[in-house]
């Protein structure tokens, strides 16, 4: 086991973790018994890729989802072409 790399008593740290997993168990994990784990894998990566990657608003990218960023830096490559 790696241990974490913030120091004592920081809050912030896995802030961000919490989050998503709390966001994980409420939309994949509690909404039916997996009978295989790779059912369950196989969802989880579905809900990360169609889901929360596309819908999640991310700070670095101006409060854009990454695939409105995408579009946006399509559109602007395409017209610099």
């Amino acid at each position: 086991m790696v241990g974490s790399m913030g120091r004592v008593g920081s809050s912030g740290d896995n802030a961000a973790m919490e989050s998503f997993f709390a966001l994980l168990q409420k939309n994949v994990l509690d909404r039916r018994v997996w009978t295989t784990r790779e059912q369950l894998r196989i969802a989880i990566v579905t809900w990360i890729e169609r889901t929360y990657h596309r819908r999640r608003r991310q700070d670095r990218l101006g409060r854009l989802t990454p695939t409105q960023f995408a579009a946006i830096m399509n559109t602007t490559v395409a017209l610099a072409a």
